[in-house]
């Protein structure tokens, strides 16, 4: 399995990070989801699962930070259009990204159960972007959590494939 991002300059395009335009934010995070290109899903997939993690968050806030968390995609995708993570044109099942939860006091489910572009604060740094193929539907619905998904994943992935995305400070 192969997954493809469109970069600019070597790096995620601006328009999918802090430094998007106001058109792609809300309450001044990048909410519009860069587009992704799948090739070589196995024929016997049900569903994709997705999740963008920065682990260059770690020195910065003390954990990996989540960016981005779906489950439940077709498995027939080619390519999943951009900002499909708010548009509902991919059927999809949402997660909770590092707004959700009690470390932030957010109640708008655009910006924790959806994708949150990068905002690195201190350095450039590189969001790993991983792509499950699975032989079902998970049992989730929107606001599960990572670990749920990981839990739910196992003994169900038939391929993986996870690219690095840099990202200008």
């Amino acid at each position: 399995m192969k997954i493809q991002v469109p970069l600019s300059n070597g790096y995620l395009p601006d328009a999918y990070t802090k430094h998007a335009s106001a058109n792609y934010q809300l309450h001044h995070h990048p909410i519009t989801s860069f587009p992704i290109t799948f090739e070589d899903v196995p024929k016997t997939a049900v569903s994709l699962a997705l999740v963008l993690l920065d682990d260059d968050a770690i020195p910065v806030c003390g954990f990996t930070y989540i960016h981005w968390v779906a489950a439940n995609l077709p498995a027939t995708l080619t390519e999943l259009p951009e900002n499909a993570s708010q548009s509902d044109k991919v059927a999809m099942t949402h997660g909770n990204n590092s707004l959700a939860g009690n470390l932030v006091q957010e109640t708008d489910p655009r910006l924790f159960q959806h994708y949150l572009g990068p905002m690195p604060p201190d350095k450039e740094h590189q969001y790993q972007l991983t792509v499950y193929a699975v032989d079902q539907k998970l049992p989730l619905t929107d606001g599960f959590w990572l670990n749920q998904l990981y839990q739910h994943l196992e003994g169900h992935v038939l391929a993986s494939a996870s690219i690095k995305l840099p990202v200008k400070n």
